[in-house]
């Protein structure tokens, strides 16, 4: 089995990890660059589940006492879960950012297509309202 002191790094280096980056995503986000934010999520969920998984190594080592009687070991874990708390707000402020994109761009398209309705509707001789998509492109002379 690994030593305590070993998971206990490898866990502060992925919450650290997992903090710079958020920092990336939310620029990612702001410069709304769409492979940028996928390729963050698909490494942030890699992230949370190595995090998991060595908490779940952590809880179960023979010496899970250490880490609140070794000074050391309890100030790293105090460190982990400061930084762990710092992703979880910086998450969710990255998903407010995300859904406020995503309603950005739903009122854009949805404008863009009023528009583009409007751009080709004109009046039959009945009057009526009639949309051609090639109003005044087909004319030769």
């Amino acid at each position: 089995m690994a030593a305590l002191k070993d998971l206990v790094d490898f866990q502060l280096s992925n919450a650290l990890s997992l903090s710079q980056l958020l920092v990336e995503e939310k620029v990612a986000i702001t410069q709304r660059v769409s492979a940028d934010i996928e390729s963050a999520a698909k490494k942030k969920l890699e992230l949370i589940t190595l995090l998991r998984q060595t908490d779940e190594r952590i809880a179960k080592h023979d010496g899970v006492s250490q880490l609140t009687e070794d000074p050391e070991l309890k100030d790293k874990v105090i460190q982990i879960q400061s930084v762990i708390h710092d992703c979880q707000q910086a998450n969710t402020v990255n998903g407010e950012a995300l859904q406020r994109a995503q309603l950005s761009y739903n009122k854009l398209n949805n404008l863009m297509q009023q528009s583009h309705g409007k751009i080709g509707m004109t009046y039959n001789a009945g009057g009526q309202t009639h949309t051609i998509s090639t109003l005044g492109t087909t004319v030769k002379a």
